[in-house]
């Protein structure tokens, strides 16, 4: 007999909110197609007042020589980077683990024979647990937000992004950011994060807490979670979360640009995945998030296509490099793109 857990979140009431349509202003936009088909990123300076570079088909990204991917080591730890993963850890007890389930979340003891091979699930003495979801619609775009890691309003629209499971194109906007900074202030009329586009609807809106019900009301089941509904209380915790950090992902470090957003497979209640992201973050890197929290289908579908399943898992269209293990992604994402 299966043995099952249930988290639910509590219902809430959504106040009506306040949309903002798109408005047709020139963009920068790091296409999500595949590797083959996908067109440059491009940027105007003259256009948009940028003050970086755009790519160049001068400009070639290889990975650095001798570059090997490392062999996926399950919940291992680098010696020099324990520090780095404690301090990472914190926020998931001041969060009480809010981003690391998805929505309906429910784990079930099952035998290991009712497992077929080939299909994903956590070892569990002599059982297997079987982990499913309850989702609202899937949006056929990718949402696009601009944000950075060092700010708890961004923190709380990424946790609802990993309870929803929905994948978003992220445009880092870092302290003195040269690019999406000023993008945000052409399409909003002003620099204020989060900033999130719904390419599915026309939606643009800025605050946090109107992004998160607008998402829970499109995506999801209209309830928004209890560590999100706290007002005052949701906003200080999660800016207490930031606090092992220390700043990590929120000043501009120079990069450079890459034609093709990166795709990594993460999720933000995981200590290993924000180390990485705050590095994505920091070199102001599109990237598309696939997100993939506790009870996320999109777990069974990393498994398959990687032969194994643990995040962060990078992939680098740019190069063809994709690799596990947080502390080595870091390590190639600054030896790659970073301007030295």
């Amino acid at each position: 007999m299966a043995t099952a857990l249930n988290l639910s979140p509590p219902i809430s009431l959504l106040r009506p909110l306040s949309f903002r349509k798109i408005p047709k202003i020139t963009t920068i936009r790091a296409s999500t197609s595949s590797s083959e088909t996908s067109p440059p990123l491009t940027t105007s300076t003259k256009d948009q007042g940028l003050s970086s570079s755009p790519p160049s088909s001068s400009v070639t990204f290889a990975p650095p020589p001798d570059f090997k991917p490392p062999v996926p080591q399950r919940f291992g730890v680098r010696p020099d980077k324990r520090w780095e993963v404690f301090t990472a850890s914190l926020a998931l007890f001041l969060r009480l683990g809010t981003g690391v389930f998805v929505s309906g979340y429910s784990v079930s003891l099952v035998p290991k024979n009712e497992i077929p091979p080939g299909q994903y699930a956590l070892d569990a003495g002599d059982s297997k647990a079987k982990e499913t979801s309850k989702l609202g619609p899937r949006p056929e775009k990718p949402i696009e937000i601009y944000e950075f890691e060092g700010c708890p309003f961004c923190r709380k629209v990424r946790e609802i992004i990993a309870v929803l499971d929905i994948d978003v194109l992220f445009y880092p906007c870092p302290k003195n950011g040269p690019n999406f900074r000023p993008k945000v202030a052409q399409m909003g009329g002003k620099q204020q994060f989060p900033y999130m586009v719904d390419p599915n609807t026309g939606v643009a809106m800025y605050e946090s807490d109107d992004i998160i019900k607008y998402l829970v009301g499109k995506y999801g089941d209209g309830n928004v979670p209890l560590m999100l509904s706290l007002g005052l209380l949701t906003t200080l915790t999660a800016g207490l979360a930031l606090i092992g950090r220390m700043g990590k992902g929120s000043s501009y470090i120079p990069s450079k640009l890459p034609p093709k957003p990166l795709e990594i497979w993460a999720y933000e209640g995981s200590p290993f995945c924000k180390l990485v992201r705050e590095v994505l973050v920091e070199l102001e890197l599109p990237h598309l998030l696939r997100s993939c929290a506790r009870g996320s289908p999109k777990r069974q579908i990393l498994y398959e296509k990687a032969g194994h399943f643990q995040v962060p898992y990078l992939e680098d269209p740019n190069t063809g490099v994709q690799m596990f293990e947080s502390a080595e992604i870091v390590e190639y994402i600054k030896a790659t793109y970073a301007v030295q």
